[in-house]
This record gives structure tokens, sequence and C-alpha cells, in this order.
């Protein structure tokens, strides 16, 4: 197969993005909240957890815990166990509870709206920063890159990186600044609803015929 040009792969990743805006016209995040520090405790807890478990989970703990200084002083065991359905709970309750107390000493308990401020914070990486700052704000500073928009780009051949900053650094440029945020969840529904890990559902996909991995039969 001949090595695909710049100019050719923007044209595919254009006609990509309108093809999964076809396909996905009211993607976005699947994450319930109600403020930015909802949104930014509910996904540190989705690590390696579906946002279907994560929301079971912050149903009850929204509640219960209504500011950063809520969780900044909780008892580690007891917000252990209110998290305790979820994946890796120990470490993310430390995380929550050590990320909610620079947010009161050092932010007036806001979520700040910066990326170099939101990853200084526990528990808090380049997605879960542009997850917050492009849906709790409006700011399209990234591309979120979880597991559905890195194995959707490969397979897709936008990118052959498999790092998760590589993989960012690629995409930015052949997507609009406006779309980023959009465009990672159009990637993540296709992931969950047609490109699925195993067994992609390539015989009815809506990106069949750009997509160079795709399954013939």
């Amino acid at each position: 197969m001949p090595r695909e040009t710049n100019a050719a792969r923007q044209t595919r990743a254009d006609r990509i993005r309108d093809a999964l805006r076809r396909a996905h016209p009211d993607a976005h995040c699947e994450l319930v909240y109600a403020s930015p520090l909802e949104l930014l405790v509910a996904t540190v807890l989705s690590a390696q957890c579906t946002d279907k478990q994560v929301n079971r989970v912050t149903a009850d703990l929204f509640i219960k815990y209504r500011s950063a200084r809520d969780y900044a002083d909780a008892e580690p065991g007891v917000l252990e166990q209110d998290i305790r359905r979820i994946g890796l709970f120990r470490s993310k309750a430390r995380n929550l509870r050590a990320a909610c107390r620079a947010l009161v000493d050092q932010h007036g308990g806001e979520v700040p709206r910066s990326l170099e401020a939101l990853i200084a914070l526990d528990g808090v990486g380049r997605k879960t920063a542009n997850v917050v700052l492009g849906n709790a704000f409006g700011l399209n500073e990234g591309i979120v890159v979880d597991t559905h928009v890195a194995r959707l780009s490969q397979r897709l051949k936008l990118t052959a990186a498999t790092d998760p900053v590589k993989i960012e650094s690629a995409l930015v440029p052949l997507v609009p600044r406006e779309e980023w945020t959009v465009f990672s969840h159009r990637l993540i529904w296709h992931g969950r609803r047609r490109c699925f890990a195993r067994n992609p559902d390539c015989a009815a996909c809506e990106l069949r015929v750009l997509c160079p991995s795709a399954i013939s039969g």
C-alpha cells in the first residue's frame, strides 16, 4: 500500500469528520455532572472504568459531597467506601482528596480553567484536563485521547503512534480547533457503538470506505 501524503490524509480526515458528524450528531460526554467539580471528580473516577459504572456511583456521591472542601476534609476510609464500586478506588480516593485540597488551598475551591493548573492536580493528566476544559468550560485546549480515540485513530491510519500524547499531536492539525472536543466525543461514540475493540462491525460501519483497516466480507 503506497504511503499516504499529508494532503491525502488531511482530505480523508475531513471526510471522516463529516461521516462522524452524520453518524453521531448528538455525541456528547456520557458522564453525568452538573458542575466543573463534578465533571473533574467523575473523570478521575472513570480511569479504567466505564462511564455507566461511574454514573451509578456519582449519583449518590454528588449528593454527599457538594464542594472541593467536602472531598478534601473527608476521612480517607469513608471516601474509599463511598467509591468502592470503582476500580482502583483506594488510589482514586487519595487523589481526589489531594486534588481537592489543592483546589481549596490554591484556587479558592474552584476548578481552574487552564491546562497547566489542572495537570498539576493529583490524579489529573492531559486526558482529564481536556475533558474538563472542553466540556465544563467550552475551551478547546486539546483532543481527549482515551482508549477508543487511540484505537480508532490507529485503525483509521490517522497515526501510527500508540502514546496518547503523540496521538493527540497527530490529530490536532487534522481537526479544526473548534471541533476538538466534539471530534473526540464522536470517535468515542463510534468506538462504543460500532468500532468495538473485538469484532468491529465493519459491515455496517459508516466510515468503512475511509478506513484502511476495514474487514471485508
